[in-house]
């Protein structure tokens, strides 16, 4: 079997899918994106088709050490996340040429149904209560919020009285038994993170989120000793040497994106990291549909997956939703805050490619917001 093409697709809302075809007529869909960068990771797949059109689909692990070290250039995130796309559409050729799921791939599955949350309240939160109660409703039983809006160098009485209303608000709302996610997002100072932290530990948070920007990662220990609150992170990190530093920092959950961090094969490497220092994972994902069929096909392999981020209904999602490029939306049908266990080979999710072709007609040009603080300076988003 040879590969014979490699063919992106730019979709609303954000989004970027990849299409390998073999001369056997098997195909493999991927998800290789960066928000906001989603045009610039599109060309960097069609740099690597150079060397993929021709191979063997099924050599992934050596496609993936050849994509990643073959250039003098390496690591950041364009190249990670066209590697990872081009991975994930690998292993879903992979799965359909051997009749099994991923997770049977990866040595089988070690549960049968994987908790899930998604966004309530936007960039800028607002009636958050209201939206933990239409999440409650649609079967969720865990959400994530972001504690604020934009913050100066240091974040006011105002702002941080607001925080805890916020928080106290949904955990009101999801009760003792449910998870209440609170995501820094990066918008924080470090001396600010560690009393926000600490005010609320009373509401008992399920984890806060990106406390600190990857750039501070060396400040992340003294974050993490402060609080009794499980920090996670890890959606800019793009492999398992950017974890290193970040798993023996005291860090309770792991964050990698299978569709930034080296697809399915390097997220794989670095949840066994995660492992060896008692650290939980939740893949981030806020993207499309082969993002979070990804995400779940390494979830049902890995032990140590506490809950997995999905994308439905988020605040972002305008012109184009989760199930609208899928042929059987029943695969992503909640349960009780659980999606079960995908049965369907490689990928387990089958893409309306008519409805894709249509989509990127229209295209996007979706572009991370500049965000300016009171005082005209930026402000981190």
């Amino acid at each position: 079997m040879k590969i014979t093409s490699l063919e992106t697709f730019l979709v609303p809302p954000r989004w970027c899918f990849l299409k390998i075809e073999t001369d056997e007529g098997v195909v493999g869909w991927g998800e290789p994106v960066v928000e906001g960068r989603a045009h610039t990771v599109a060309a960097a797949v069609d740099e690597l088709a150079d060397y993929l059109v021709g191979a063997d689909p099924l050599r992934i692990e050596d496609h993936w050490q050849v994509l990643t070290k073959g250039g003098f250039y390496r690591g950041g995130p364009i190249l990670a996340s066209a590697v990872a796309g081009i991975d994930q559409a690998l292993w879903d050729i992979a799965g359909k040429v051997r009749g099994a799921s991923i997770h049977e791939l990866l040595g089988g599955p070690v549960r049968e149904r994987q908790r899930v949350y998604t966004w309530i309240a936007g960039d800028e939160p607002g009636d958050v209560a209201e939206g933990a109660r239409a999440r409650r409703e649609q079967g969720l039983t865990a959400v994530k919020m972001n504690a604020t809006g934009r913050l100066g160098a240091l974040a006011s009485v105002r702002e941080i009285d607001e925080m805890l209303d916020r928080v106290a608000a949904v955990r009101e709302v999801m009760g003792d038994d449910g998870g209440v996610a609170v995501d820094f997002h990066g918008r924080v100072s470090p001396a600010s993170a560690r009393e926000m932290c600490r005010l609320l530990e009373p509401l008992r948070p399920m984890f806060v989120e990106e406390p600190v920007v990857p750039e501070l990662t060396a400040d992340l220990e003294r974050v993490c000793a402060s609080t009794t609150i499980p920090i996670a992170t890890g959606e800019r990190l793009y492999s398992r040497w950017d974890f290193r530093g970040v798993l023996g920092a005291g860090i309770a959950v792991a964050q990698p994106d299978p569709s930034h961090a080296g697809g399915i094969s390097e997220c794989r490497r670095i949840a066994t990291m995660a492992e060896a220092y008692g650290v939980a994972m939740a893949p981030h994902c806020p993207l499309g549909p082969i993002a979070l069929a990804a995400c779940l096909q390494l979830d049902f392999a890995t032990s140590n997956t506490l809950i997995q981020e999905m994308s439905w209904g988020i605040h972002y999602n305008v012109g184009g939703d989760l199930l609208d490029y899928v042929v059987d939306p029943s695969v992503f049908a909640i349960t009780d805050g659980h999606v079960a266990r995908p049965t369907g080979p490689g990928l387990g999710v089958e893409i309306n490619e008519a409805a894709v072709r249509k989509a990127a007609q229209t295209g996007h040009r979706w572009r991370s917001p500049a965000w300016r603080g009171l005082d005209g300076g930026l402000a981190e988003w």
